[in-house]
């Protein structure tokens, strides 16, 4: 649904810190579902870890935010003064590994919505296995 070139339109984030490659689907106010594409060129495998790379799962939260991110801006109408601020995570769990090669998705669902707030559940897949699952908050401000 969303190529890089969008998401760049809602997001500040450039590399090598944009930590979604695609939005496969969007329902304003509902859910949203993000890819990222996990390479070994990857900058944080230099030093986490050497010689048995894993992906930082704080990374895995800020990609999963990201994500959100597009969804609260998609929702409340997109304006180029806007940005999505990432204001909290809880019941954050990491089931597995990412390494080198696999792709995740991200599937988020709002909970609750109110004015410029959002709090939203994620899960973070590879292949059919949880990896990943928080609870993150965002607002959009100027």
């Amino acid at each position: 649904m969303l190529g890089q070139k969008e998401i760049q339109k809602y997001l500040p984030h450039r590399f090598p810190f944009l930590l979604v490659d695609r939005i496969l689907e969007l329902e304003k106010d509902k859910r949203i579902v993000g890819i990222k594409n996990v390479t070994i060129n990857e900058p944080f495998f230099t030093g986490h870890f050497p010689g048995i790379p894993v992906m930082p799962g704080v990374l895995i939260i800020e990609a999963m935010a990201q994500v959100a991110g597009i969804l609260a801006m998609e929702s409340m109408g997109r304006e180029e003064t806007k940005v999505a601020y990432f204001m909290g995570i809880d019941k954050a769990k990491f089931r597995r590994p990412v390494v080198p090669g696999d792709q995740i998705r991200f599937e988020m669902e709002v909970l609750k919505h109110r004015g410029k707030i959002w709090r939203l559940k994620g899960n973070a897949y590879v292949d059919d296995n949880l990896v990943a699952e928080a609870e993150v908050q965002a607002m959009i401000g100027d």
